[in-house]
């Protein structure tokens, strides 16, 4: 950072960077600060330690469905992954060991919830109020706060009636034994096909409500022996060669998922050959065969999801929840399904719309009142009116097709250009101009017009009005090549009015 004159006021309640959250993306973000000389930052986190979703996911067979040389950051490969695709306890042990590697623990603040943020104009800073009442102040804010955090809880008649156990994956209740129960999940995506075969052996009755059936391929998920690991150990470039490999086996099938073609085709039949080969069964095949394009909705990766509901103890209704009552799901076909424990398995809010907390930006405009109809974003990163705020994984930047890393990755790229160039222009920030931000979204609309992921499935892709606000429309390497390129022009380069005390280089924020 620029050198401040000796007489500057030292002020310890302000960060040059505040990033919040210490997952993926906020751990990403603070080594490859500290990796460019960029030390002045300060981490809020939620929770009593880092992870994100993988520190709270804890339900029975939680596990990527990434390769794990691809589902790990590039700048530190961990060549000892004990799977092919990484279960929940290794990814987590993985982020706190980039954590302890790194140092970073003594930078973050644990157990601290953001819960408001207002922007200054005179000052050029975000005001950060947390749960606590504690109060802080940032030159800029990295939301590193993760698209699928918040657990979503369908609208169910009844529900609160229910006298025995309910739970959602993402808060999985490890007390809770489910042995020798009668249980029901509800739902059957990417929760639900690891969870389902987890419990299916130990519960005694399992009933499955699904709505809409999901395309599953095979997963071939194997044991990576210690010969392999010694090889990545001893030879890195072994391993960067695997990855790329993994990378460029999921980039191409990309095609298959943007255009209703023979790709599709090819891709749908695999999946019906899969599904006949393991459900001998044809009314329960028949429950299971997805009627809408594959790629509209998440593709599924499983080898143990079908195996699971051919067993005796397993019932898949398809019959629409009507209610639940003290002790059973009642179904639109007048049946009753009495069970001990319901488990949802209905996934998160996608923050499609709306904000996770009161965002107030220039002129008091409110993020929660600007994204009511979807999010937008300018290369998911930068919104218009919100200066010095930058998101990760923001709008339109999920991957349909491969690692989110790879997009995390790409986002700091663009953070750490977008950084720099506010440490050479002290007491000002950065403001996008809207119509960079209209043009670029409206050519993200347009690119999505013809894929399958607007084929008429009803996915969590899209908003109430059809708009796709979660994908990136195109292949990841575009992303990356659009997320190389920085423009100050593209933003309104404002000088605070009045001059605020430079944060304390030396100051750490600590757990």
């Amino acid at each position: 950072m620029t050198e401040h004159k000796n007489n500057t006021k030292r002020n310890d309640s302000i960060d040059e960077v505040a990033i919040i959250g210490a997952g993926f993306g906020g751990l990403g973000v603070a080594i490859r600060m500290q990796q460019q000389g960029l030390n002045d930052f300060a981490i809020y986190e939620r929770a009593g330690d880092v992870g994100g979703v993988w520190r709270d996911n804890v339900y029975p067979g939680a596990a990527c469905d990434v390769p794990s040389h691809l589902y790990s950051f590039s700048f530190e490969p961990k060549p000892d992954w004990g799977r092919t695709f990484g279960p929940q306890q290794e990814i987590y042990r993985y982020l706190r060991h980039c954590a302890d590697k790194y140092k970073l623990r003594e930078k973050i603040k644990f157990n601290t919830s953001l819960s408001d943020m207002t922007f200054c104009e005179a000052s050029g800073t975000w005001k950060l109020t947390f749960a606590d009442g504690n109060k802080r102040r940032a030159r800029s804010v990295v939301m590193a706060i993760g698209a699928l955090n918040v657990p979503q809880y369908p609208e169910i008649k009844g529900v609160d009636s229910f006298g025995g156990k309910v739970m959602h994956t993402a808060e999985w209740d490890r007390e809770y034994s489910l042995d020798g129960k009668r249980v029901a999940v509800i739902g059957t995506g990417a929760s639900a096909i690891q969870v389902i075969p987890s419990i299916q052996s130990v519960v005694s009755d399992l009933h499955v409500f699904q709505r809409t059936p999901p395309w599953v391929m095979p997963k071939s998920d194997k044991p990576v022996t210690p010969a392999r690991q010694r090889l990545y150990r001893r030879w890195p470039i072994v391993q960067r060669m695997v990855r790329n490999l993994q990378y460029l086996f999921m980039e191409s099938l990309v095609p298959a998922f943007m255009w209703d073609s023979f790709l599709t085709r090819f891709g749908e039949a695999m999946g019906r050959r899969y599904l006949g080969k393991v459900i001998s069964d044809p009314v329960l095949r028949e429950k299971l065969s997805p009627n809408y394009a594959m790629g509209c909705k998440r593709v599924l990766l499983s080898d143990d999801y079908y195996p699971a509901l051919a067993k005796r103890n397993v019932n898949v209704c398809v019959e629409g929840i009507d209610k639940i009552d003290e002790t059973a799901i009642c179904t639109s076909d007048g049946k009753r399904h009495e069970v001990d424990a319901i488990v949802f398995a209905t996934g998160f809010k996608v923050p499609v719309s709306g904000a996770p907390v009161p965002i107030r930006g220039v002129g008091g405009r409110l993020l929660e009142k600007d994204w009511a109809i979807g999010s937008e974003a300018y290369k998911g990163v930068a919104v218009s009116g919100y200066p010095n705020m930058l998101y990760v994984m923001g709008p339109n930047t999920g991957p349909g097709n491969t690692s989110v890393i790879f997009y995390i990755e790409s986002q700091i790229n663009y953070i750490l250009k977008y950084l720099k160039t506010l440490r050479r222009n002290q007491n000002t920030y950065l403001d996008l101009k809207p119509m960079v931000q209209r043009e670029f979204n409206a050519d993200i609309q347009e690119r999505f017009k013809g894929t399958t992921w607007t084929s008429g499935c009803n996915s969590w892709y899209l908003t109430k009005d059809g708009k796709n606000t979660t994908l990136w429309p195109s292949f990841s390497w575009q992303y990356r090549l659009t997320t190389r390129h920085f423009s100050v022009s593209e933003y309104e380069c404002i000088t605070a009015s009045s001059e605020v005390a430079a944060p304390d280089r030396n100051a750490v924020t600590t757990a």
